[in-house]
């Protein structure tokens, strides 16, 4: 009788669950069917606008906010966040180092030491090379390969017109740059395909004392003339009427005095500026600007010193590391760029750069088997590209596992584009003539 009464409390526990089940997948079924494609329609536009926005479907975002500034012109959230939309639309991260062209460096009024100190340039080739780097590929200025491709990793500073015309642009075109501004000349054209008519703002008839006093539009409307419409003289004017609305106490309006300055190449105005903001609050971004400046002016030990008291203040900050890693690498010194690489590791552990630079360093120092297991963790991490496939296949291929190397570059030539099918086929010919395998891809 007690296991009946068991068997039937169970019944009574499995049917109720299985009410339950049916019934909330029939009001869910009622609520998708009610309201149907119509979902959007009861949606708050603004909200649904904003929503969009933080999912990355700009162009759906500004055509929302469109349809309610045609509604409402004086709608000052829509209005905003379409500026906001435009702007990451086009945006470009100023701490990362620009690529110098010809017309920067020809026509630098910045005074350089022409005969530098050995460590105290990054113009002088490195002249002196230890015993891992003997084999390792060095460019044009006499500075080893990076094992990450960055603006200007590949070119150095050119000194003269023939030096100039023989750098190349990146990594993957010879054509020299003639202008660093261009670049962002034509992203500034980008702004008159926003709207059928022209420009979504006539900068012209902007009273920026007006929006000065209003930081939550003054702030979308600077990001969007200096990084969507390139308008880099009427930013850096709103930027100066609204540090003066704050006082000269607002950090974010120094720095973004200290960009403009620095885009338009009165780097010593950036480094006032720069150095004014740190006065008003010590931030990540502000360090890495200022060194960002030093680096420009030639002067790498001045900013491993900002990098240093950036680190007193962060400690551990995987940004202020690569920096420094960087200019390690630049000046030759690999084994301290390493040991700031493996300490990114230590905070950042999927640090793509990091990985690559220390991968790259294992391989030309004859250990092969260390790179390949960083290079495939770079795999793992979901970075799919040619080089990655053409670099696992050569430390496959000196860790003598032939197969492997073959499949890699059979991957990797069927990634390749007209750009890198040169550096892969050569590659595979330099396999092919020591191993005899070279037949396995033809």
């Amino acid at each position: 009788m007690l296991f009946m009464f068991s068997l039937s409390i169970t019944n009574f526990v499995v049917i109720c669950h299985h009410f339950l089940s049916i019934t909330t997948r029939i009001t869910t079924i009622t609520f998708h069917t009610c309201l149907g494609g119509r979902i959007f329609e009861i949606m708050d536009p603004l909200f649904m606008a904003n929503s969009l926005f933080r999912r990355r479907r700009l162009d759906e975002c500004v055509q929302v906010c469109t349809e309610l500034l045609e509604k409402n012109p004086r709608d000052q959230a829509a209005w905003s966040l379409k500026l906001r939309a435009l702007t990451e639309q086009t945006y470009i991260d100023e701490v990362e180092y620009d690529e110098e062209g010809m017309a920067e460096v020809l026509m630098d009024e910045n005074a350089i030491a022409q005969v530098a100190r050995p460590g105290t340039s990054l113009a002088r080739p490195v002249t002196g090379s230890t015993t891992s780097q003997g084999v390792r590929p060095h460019s044009h200025a006499g500075r080893p390969v990076s094992g990450f491709a960055r603006p200007g990793t590949q070119s150095g500073r050119p000194s003269t017109m023939e030096q100039a015309l023989q750098t190349p642009r990146t990594a993957h075109t010879a054509r020299p740059v003639t202008s660093a501004s261009g670049r962002y000349t034509r992203l500034g054209t980008a702004s008159m395909v926003t709207e059928p008519g022209g420009p979504f703002i006539d900068v012209s008839k902007l009273n920026f004392a007006k929006y000065a006093n209003r930081p939550s539009l003054a702030k979308p409307l600077f990001m969007y003339l200096f990084h969507h419409e390139n308008d880099v003289k009427n930013a850096l004017a709103l930027a100066a009427a609204a540090t003066e609305v704050a006082k000269f106490s607002d950090w974010w309006w120094k720095v973004q005095l200290g960009k403009c300055y620095f885009r338009l190449g009165l780097i010593r105005d950036a480094e006032k500026q720069f150095k004014s903001a740190l006065g008003n609050g010590e931030f990540v971004d502000v360090f890495l600007y200022l060194a960002k400046v030093y680096v420009k002016l030639d002067q790498p030990n001045t900013a491993m010193d900002v990098f240093k008291k950036g680190l007193e203040r962060f400690p551990g900050n995987a940004h202020l590391l690569t920096g420094m890693a960087r200019i390690h690498e630049a000046l030759g010194e690999q084994e301290e760029s390493v040991s700031h690489y493996k300490q990114v590791l230590l905070t950042d552990n999927t640090n793509i750069e990091a990985i690559a630079s220390l991968a790259t360093h294992h391989f030309y120092d004859d250990q092969p088997e260390i790179a390949l297991k960083l290079y495939r963790r770079l795999l793992q991490m979901g970075v799919y590209n040619t080089e990655l496939f053409v670099n696992l296949g050569l430390c496959s291929f000196y860790a003598q596992q032939y197969d492997v190397t073959v499949n890699c570059f059979q991957r990797a030539l069927s990634l390749a584009s007209d750009d890198t099918i040169a550096d892969v086929w050569y590659n595979i010919g330099h396999f092919a003539l020591v191993s005899n395998m070279g037949y396995r891809l033809m």
